[in-house]
């Protein structure tokens, strides 16, 4: 089965990669690709696609890596979503999925209860201190006049 995927080249602490369809049995390190598709030059944001001769490949059966898939969307060569590419265990990601879905589910009966009207407030009890306060201060300029005769 013909696979289209990366090769990396260039130096130590700069990497530079050919797009290139080769064998899926094959090491991507062995050089033995069938034929060059592009490159990709990740320091420059470079990317060139021979878009002919992928669509060709395509066609003829080749499968792109996830990495080469979410580029040539990117480059609009494909027309499909990107893929998700992680290393993410299948069990972990079957955990992730089902996190997700619990929490659209909820959000789903949250959206479907009917609106409930607030419940009667309590009536504010701070007018009532401040008229009390006034008495107790008028008792006490009362009481001042008694004192003094």
């Amino acid at each position: 089965m013909l696979t289209i995927r990366l090769t990396r080249k260039g130096k130590k602490n700069q990497p530079f990669f050919r797009v290139v369809l080769v064998d899926k049995r094959s090491s991507s390190k062995s050089g033995k690709a069938i034929e060059d598709l592009g490159f990709v030059d990740p320091l420059t944001k470079r990317k060139s696609f021979n878009k002919e001769r992928v669509l060709y490949w395509i066609s003829k059966g080749a499968k792109p890596s996830a990495s080469i898939h979410n580029l040539l969307v990117a480059e609009k060569i494909l027309e499909s979503k990107k893929l998700h590419v992680s290393r993410i265990s299948k069990k972990k990601q079957a955990e992730i999925k089902k996190v997700k879905e619990e929490a659209t589910a909820k959000t789903k009966a949250e959206a479907e209860k009917p609106v409930e009207a607030p419940a009667e407030a309590p009536k504010e009890e701070k007018p009532e201190e401040v008229k009390e306060e006034p008495a107790k201060e008028e008792k006490k300029e009362e009481a001042k006049p008694e004192e003094t005769k």
